[in-house]
């Protein structure tokens, strides 16, 4: 089994029981992307919710996905852009708050960057709000609240949200709803005092049937992470699905095994297990040490424009530089033939490492498209993957990124690769 695409549940799954990545899950996130596997994070929140932590595995710079409010939405991390969408028509919601009020339960829904809800005095309202860094807003009515949205499809919420502290009220509405709203709307019972209302056959299963199909893979190279009843079905449905420790016995017997819990590492040491066996390298494939080569630059141009190495292999090589007196224009921007260098640069080293031995790299021709300006104090990222790695012939495509991720340029890069003499 190869695989090309990891899921990623977020609370209780990606992060420990203070909410927070560990040092450990990050690098392992960064790691497999940058070996060319896509990483999607799945989650019941909402997406403004879920960015800070896309942000910090870098999913943004290796197109990864964000798939939220448990699947209702699909987004591309670099973009923004959504791949898969289902909504709720407002004109549903009346009925839904009339069934909240007959149970007692509590009423919100997302908007932008806000949680609205009917109490926001209510505990568990106010931890998503803050859980998720977003304003709380009051309303009487939700119906009410959204009959401004009713003539923008593009503004329909993806859920609607019914709080109440005893579970069984919701287990009884949860049953009631899916009789009468069979075919038109979902329930999702994600946790003890949540029951969130869904569009239409929504669940992250139907996200992650949506992700695979864009990305013109199969199920069997998906490997998927999750500890709650939300993730049954897609432990499930992936080539590999595994458990946290931290996961009720529900959801551990649906999945291929189980890991540690999330506050020891669990998620990181189950990925790190899966590519040790899926992702064995050949010895001449490793990582190269970046400090090695940084401190074989020092008295190059490299070295002297301020280049410095963070990450060397046959598939993927990455570096920094300043934009300041060395690298920038008259004017203050970054100069356009620095980003040349630089993108010659890491696509001539990756070249060199992917040579057989007895081969060596030279360049050939460099094409770049300068798409926006980097100003001086900034330090830009370079980026090459290969297009094409042949006998006789070398192609990268090398993306430079200022530091919070607009693309400066985009260059390729031919190398001829030639018999030593």
């Amino acid at each position: 089994m190869d695989i090309k695409l990891l899921v990623l549940d977020v609370d209780g799954t990606l992060l420990n029981s203070n909410r927070e990545m560990s040092e450990r899950t990050v690098k392992t996130l960064k790691k497999v992307q940058q070996n060319g596997v896509r990483v999607a994070l799945a989650t019941g929140r909402p997406t403004y919710g879920v960015l800070p932590f896309a942000k910090a595995i870098d999913l943004d710079f290796n197109d990864g996905f964000i798939i939220s409010y448990n699947g209702a939405k699909v987004l591309e991390a670099s973009t923004g852009k959504a791949i898969f969408e289902r909504t709720i028509d407002p004109k549903m919601v009346p009925y839904l708050e009339k069934q909240a009020e007959r149970s007692g339960c509590a009423l919100a829904f997302y908007e932008n960057d806000e949680v609205v809800a009917t109490d926001t005095n209510n505990p568990h309202i106010v931890d998503e709000a803050q859980m998720n860094n977003m304003a709380l807003r009051h309303v009487d009515s939700i119906a009410e609240a959204m009959a401004h949205l009713e003539d923008d499809k593009n503004t329909w919420p993806t859920e609607v949200i019914l709080v109440n502290d005893d579970e069984q009220i919701l287990t009884g509405l949860e049953e009631h709803l899916q009789r009468h709203l069979n075919g038109v709307m979902d329930t999702i019972h994600s946790n003890p005092y949540y029951l969130e209302v869904v569009g239409y056959q929504v669940g992250k299963s139907h996200a992650m049937s949506a992700l695979v199909q864009k990305l013109g893979i199969s199920m069997k190279e998906v490997m998927a992470l999750g500890d709650g009843r939300a993730d049954i079905n897609m432990l499930q449905m992936a080539g590999m699905g595994i458990a946290m420790g931290n996961a009720p016995e529900e959801v551990k017997r649906c999945a291929d095994y189980t890991t540690l819990s999330n506050d020891e590492d669990g998620a990181a040491l189950a990925i790190e297990r899966a590519f040790e066996e899926e992702h064995e390298k050949p010895e001449d494939d490793q990582e190269v040490p970046v400090d090695v080569l940084n401190a074989q630059n020092k008295n190059t141009l490299m070295g002297a424009l301020g280049m410095q190495y963070t990450f060397a292999s046959p598939h993927r090589v990455e570096a920094t530089m300043p934009v300041d007196g060395r690298t920038r224009q008259p004017f203050g921007i970054l100069a356009g033939g620095a980003s040349l260098a630089l993108a010659e640069t890491l696509a001539g080293l990756g070249s060199m490492i992917a040579c057989k031995p007895g081969e060596m790299a030279v360049g050939m021709q460099v094409s770049g498209n300068h798409v926006s300006s980097a100003h001086d104090g900034d330090t830009v990222r370079g980026v090459a993957t290969p297009v094409h790695l042949g006998r006789s012939s070398h192609v990268w495509n090398v993306q430079i990124f200022t530091s919070t991720g607009k693309l400066v340029s985009s260059v390729t890069v031919t190398n001829s690769i030639m018999s030593k003499r």
